[in-house]
């Protein structure tokens, strides 16, 4: 079976880069399932229902997260009202939503996704190692494909993850950092991995926000407002094959797509 992730959707121009693009993409390569993570879908900072309602119609899955998933008031009884919306797993209890998806294809495979975020250079959240582990023991063993959403800083954090699961988990997908890496791989026990898959929207930006403001705040060490740039759109993926009676991935590919 074929996976797609689709990486960091940020603010409007990601969006539209993925209502434009998805649709033919999941198509054309014959996609069995979609998980697309949104934390950055409203303005580059979190959900909103409309951001949700906008996106709901699209050959989308699942969705995952990360830390900006709690930036807007307004979506976080998402997390609570839609089981396919995720945010990471090693939050404390009591926060809403919850961090694992066991959803079907169309032929009735089950996948389940999980979310997990990094401790390196992020919130001092509980180890997201250990919580890999709760998860996979409580998850049902006839579930073999497995997609796993680091939320990540660090890439030697991220690159942890992918050895402490290989083999146990069909894929570890990094996010976080917006930037795509250039070692997409099968790591030794058939785990496909890529360390940051790269974010879906403008490129002529840093990290998908105006230059000119994210300089202003380097430079001058006082907050300035981010504003989500609009040039050079792409959608950022990974495309993932699998044997669904194993769990084992058979290949990773990055994708790049320019959005005309």
């Amino acid at each position: 079976m074929r996976l797609l992730f689709v990486g960091d959707v940020i603010g409007k121009p990601g969006r539209q880069a993925v209502a434009r693009l998805l649709p033919e993409l999941v198509d054309r390569r014959r996609v069995d399932y979609t998980v697309v993570n949104i934390e950055n879908a409203a303005g580059g900072f979190g959900i909103t229902p409309e951001v949700l309602d906008e996106l709901q119609d699209l050959p989308i899955d699942c969705y995952t997260s990360g830390n900006h998933i709690w930036d807007k008031k307004a979506g976080l009884p998402l997390l609570d009202e839609r089981a396919n919306l995720l945010r990471p797993a090693n939050y404390p209890s009591g926060n809403p939503g919850r961090g694992v998806h066991v959803g079907e294809t169309a032929a009735g495979i089950p996948v389940a996704t999980l979310n997990l975020e990094g401790q390196v250079f992020m919130s001092p959240l509980d180890s997201p190692f250990d919580e890999a582990d709760t998860l996979l023991e409580n998850l049902d063993g006839k579930v073999k494909v497995i997609l796993v959403d680091f939320h990540a800083e660090a890439t030697s954090e991220k690159q942890a993850m992918g050895y402490h699961l290989d083999g146990r988990v069909s894929a570890v997908v990094g996010t976080h950092t917006h930037v795509p890496t250039a070692d997409a791989r099968l790591l030794p026990s058939g785990t496909a991995f890529i360390t940051d898959v790269g974010m879906t929207g403008p490129y002529e930006s840093i990290i998908g926000f105006r230059s000119d403001r994210v300089l202003r705040r380097f430079r001058l060490r006082t907050p300035s407002p981010f504003e989500v740039a609009k040039d050079d759109v792409r959608l950022a993926a990974a495309l993932i094959e699998i044997d669904q009676r194993s769990g084992r991935a058979q290949s990773i590919e990055p994708l790049l797509i320019k959005a005309e």
